[in-house]
């Protein structure tokens, strides 16, 4: 009998950002400056802190790097959770340093719900991307009261796309049948290995379509300043066209956008670690040995096989 062993709870680690950034200056200094300069500094320390504490207000930093599965929401929806139930709406603000080109629609839409958590709870919540927020990506950042982006970010692509090879042909090529078996009528409208019905493409598409405008509706929602109909289509633009279109609210990096809040404010940096179970201890280090002993060609080869069944598992699912 095999027994399967819950996953460890997440480790939250929260760096003071002000704390870090001042130790870094603090070291330069002592192999860069005189006395006089280093007793400047300290003093100019000081005055910072001085500052934060008379300002009271907390900035609180998340990262979500989304992939197709948008797997990360893991993370965020426990680091806002715990937002939520230590920060103080209205006071303290959130920012997201967000990275995804989108993926499958139900990832997608618990990650935005979770984004939401704040907007409603009262948050100011600005959303930072420096490389992509695209489709799936873009409906997340379309939920900050601000949107930051770096010049070359790419930004938009609102819009739903599926893919759905079909073997039929070659199946009957060697004489191979395919049977499926469906109550309810359009259980299933497209398939990989059936012959697809006039009917059953229109259906598809109908769903496709009832998808977008759900996006298109949901961007309209958090972002009424933009003109949705313009840019719901499927395209993506770069810097001051995305800044053109209302896309995003300012052109800078996220580094330069948390440097200027650090005089000011006192900013946190919250992460979740998930420590791996025994199990996956092992399991790495089955890999490791494998990967000592297999030859590079031979895990190419697997890398190839295995990336193509997860294409064909994941093709039919429409994604932002």
């Amino acid at each position: 009998m095999l027994f399967h062993l819950p996953k460890l709870p997440a480790e939250i680690r929260v760096t003071h950002l002000n704390a870090r950034i001042n130790e870094q200056r603090k070291k330069i200094a002592q192999s860069t400056a005189s006395k006089l300069e280093l007793l400047q500094l300290s003093q100019q320390f000081s005055k910072e802190a001085r500052t934060r504490k008379k300002n009271n207000q907390k900035v609180y930093v998340i990262d979500f790097k989304g992939d197709m599965a948008a797997s990360a929401v893991e993370n965020l929806r426990e680091e806002i959770t715990l937002i939520l139930a230590t920060a103080k709406a209205g006071r303290d603000r959130v920012v997201v340093r967000l990275e995804s080109p989108g993926g499958i629609v139900h990832g997608y839409g618990l990650a935005a719900a979770q984004l939401v958590r704040l907007r409603d709870a009262g948050f100011h919540l600005t959303i930072c991307v420096d490389k992509v927020a695209a489709s799936g990506g873009y409906m997340m950042a379309c939920i900050g009261n601000e949107i930051i982006s770096a010049p070359f970010a790419v930004i938009g692509s609102i819009g739903v796309v599926a893919q759905v090879p079909n073997f039929n042909r070659l199946l009957k090529e060697h004489n191979v049948d395919f049977e499926l078996y469906t109550a309810g009528q359009y259980k299933r409208t497209v398939t990989m290995f059936g012959e697809n019905t006039e009917e059953g493409k229109a259906k598809f598409e109908e769903e496709l379509q009832q998808t977008h405008a759900l996006f298109k509706h949901f961007v309209e929602k958090y972002r009424p300043q933009l003109n949705v109909e313009k840019v719901a289509t499927g395209e993506h633009w770069y810097g001051q066209d995305s800044l053109d279109l209302n896309l995003v609210d300012k052109l800078q990096t996220s580094d330069e956008y948390l440097l200027s809040l650090l005089t000011v404010h006192d900013v946190y940096l919250i992460q979740t670690r998930r420590k791996p179970t025994l199990g996956e201890k092992l399991g790495l280090q089955a890999a490791q040995m494998a990967d000592s002993l297999i030859p590079a060609v031979m895990n190419k080869v697997m890398d190839t096989l295995v990336q193509t069944n997860a294409n064909l598992v994941q093709l039919r699912d429409p994604k932002f």
